[in-house]
């Protein structure tokens, strides 16, 4: 006798490809620089600090980021307010890691990821895509990970827009001092 539960598909278990993904995945502040032009032509060079909150969601199949940062003038006048809600995880059918962003000004996108080593790496899944992005996350340590944010314009070469110097929080929320 067949029955429901035998015949309808069970979700995907995490593996290790999750536990390895959650390693780039730390509650985190930073601060560092977004170049002049990347937030687009004649936007100026503005430093930033913020913060990413991780938790996980269904049993551990994705991970779910959401960050924030405040970003400003050289002379310390504050410009505005950045958001952006990110969800990432093991694609068994593709067999690679996929992410989807959205931000504060109505951007989406959907990024194919890899992990080599110490360093992760997303980008833009469309590569005809006008606008795409390359993301990287590169831990030195277990108290530093620089993370870089490039952008390419159709079909050109991929240019920084910002990078950051971000520090894990410890088990109460706290930054975990640079050493």
């Amino acid at each position: 006798m067949t029955t429901i539960s035998s015949t309808v598909p069970a979700p995907i278990k995490p593996g290790p490809e999750m536990k390895a993904l959650a390693r780039f995945h730390q509650d985190v502040s930073w601060d560092g620089v977004i170049q002049a032009d990347g937030m687009g032509p004649g936007t100026p060079r503005m430093t930033a600090t913020g913060t990413g909150l991780h938790h996980v969601i269904q049993d551990g199949r994705w991970i779910v980021g959401d960050y924030e940062q405040d970003q400003y003038l050289p002379d310390g006048t504050f410009v505005l307010r950045w958001q952006l809600h990110w969800v990432a995880g093991w694609d068994p059918a593709a067999q690679e890691y996929r992410a989807t962003i959205a931000d504060c000004y109505g951007h989406t996108d959907v990024l194919r990821g890899r992990i080599d080593g110490d360093l992760l790496t997303f980008q833009t899944l469309d590569e005809h895509a006008p606008v795409r992005i390359r993301l990287y996350w590169h831990l030195e340590g277990t108290d530093r990970i620089i993370w870089r944010n490039e952008i390419s314009l159709n079909g050109g070469p991929f240019e920084l827009v910002e990078r950051y110097v971000c520090r894990p929080w410890d088990d109460r929320g706290l930054r975990v001092p640079s050493v």
